[in-house]
């Protein structure tokens, strides 16, 4: 069954990009420094108003009977599986004061599920915009970034932090979002690397008990160092102070990692993109031996990156699976290749499924697209470069991404 948007008063096509993160991996809810930047890839939200106050929604990745709720409906565990996000972002809008109107909302992606790459924000951002826009309400990304997280939070039950929204909305072509998750400020910081993806196709199965017993340590580790987040950790050497070794670990990477973030900018401001690699590296050994997040498949693939010639890699997302970004010359096509070859191999050697390679451009948000003609292989309007595989599964338990 194909997805179907029931035509109404109003009508478009909206899309918002999945993200990678280069540099600050789960320093968001502790208020640190995070510098992600929107993909080609994401997600479009085809979206029809409807007279009724009923929500619909569909998607191309998962045929099947159109989900409906009443918008009077909607609270936190009335929907569940991918449904949730969009559904929660009606509902968060609606608790914001958003006269949100019925809407049918057809799903679409290219965004890989379980990479790493946030499809989730992608598909709550694209859902965003579209509501606010066919309700008439203006709302400053910032806030709408917020909103989003709320759904994901409070309604889908997942508890991550505000980058992947952030860099969802806030993303610009050619830069990466420096975002001080404690004051919400943001900077783009010029960014024209081509990096590698590599989709390790372990599966990211982040459950929300790992993720929260990540963020209850990094919130015990500031109790006992007395200070209100683990930001406030300027000084590593302050967490030798932690008697217990596992929440010693855990804030040290907190804060190794935000001096990471901020030297990495600093480089890229100096256009000095050769030496953003080895910090790659280095955050990868934090998340692994500090965090402890990381998966076998992930520390293979940046062994065999970094040994075939690529400048750095690391795992990225919130761990237990997923994907590795690499960093590798875009002059050079030859390491390129030899890096796609030396992980596929490695893979091979150990019998695990074929990783998948992706190209990461620093590219823009999200936005309303231009509709053309309705295509044959969907039944609804499609956007021009509008993405089209492997989107949000349908059923299954919502996670980080």
């Amino acid at each position: 069954m194909t997805p179907i948007v029931q035509r109404g008063t109003g009508e478009g096509v909206w899309f918002a990009p999945g993200r990678a993160n280069l540099m600050g991996e789960h320093t968001d809810y502790n208020d640190g420094f995070v510098l992600p930047f929107a993909l080609a890839q994401g997600t479009t939200a085809t979206v029809a108003q409807r007279d009724d106050a009923v929500l619909t929604l569909t998607s191309h990745q998962r045929p099947g009977p159109p989900i409906e709720v009443a918008l009077e409906d909607l609270a936190p565990g009335a929907i569940t599986g991918w449904a949730a996000y969009p559904a929660g972002v009606a509902w968060a809008l609606r608790e914001a004061g958003v006269k949100v109107p019925g809407a049918s909302i057809a799903i679409d992606s290219d965004v890989p599920p379980g990479a790493g790459l946030s499809s989730s924000a992608a598909l709550e951002c694209a859902v965003a915009l579209a509501l606010t826009e066919l309700a008439g309400a203006a709302i400053p990304r910032r806030e709408l970034a917020a909103l989003a997280r709320r759904a994901e939070n409070e309604f889908a039950g997942v508890p991550s932090g505000i980058m992947d929204q952030s860099a969802s909305l806030l993303g610009r072509a050619g830069h990466a979002l420096l975002l001080d998750c404690q004051s919400g400020q943001t900077s783009q910081v010029p960014f024209t690397a081509r990096l590698l993806i590599i989709n390790t196709r372990a599966k990211h199965d982040l459950t929300a008990g790992e993720y929260g017993a990540r963020r209850a340590e990094c919130e015990e580790a500031a109790r006992q160092l007395s200070v209100p987040t683990l930001r406030f950790i300027t000084n590593c050497g302050d967490t030798s102070r932690l008697r217990d070794p596992i929440l010693r670990k855990r804030a040290r990477h907190i804060c190794t990692d935000n001096e990471r973030v901020l030297r990495a900018v600093t480089l890229l401001r100096d256009g000095k993109y050769a030496e953003v690699g080895p910090l790659l590296t280095q955050a990868h050994a934090s998340l692994r031996d500090d965090f402890e997040i990381s998966w076998p498949e992930a520390d293979v693939a940046v062994e065999a990156a970094v040994t075939a010639g690529a400048l750095g890699a690391r795992m990225i997302g919130g761990g237990f699976g997923g994907s590795v970004l690499a960093l590798v010359p875009d002059d050079r096509p030859a390491i390129r290749a030899a890096v796609t070859t030396a992980v596929a191999a490695a893979f091979a050697a150990r019998a695990w499924t074929a990783p998948e390679f992706l190209d990461a451009i620093p590219s823009a948000g999200a936005r309303r697209l231009t509709l053309r003609p309705p295509l044959a292989r969907s039944g609804y309007p499609h956007a021009a470069s509008a993405p089209g595989r492997d989107g949000p599964a349908a059923g299954a338990t919502p996670q980080p991404v």
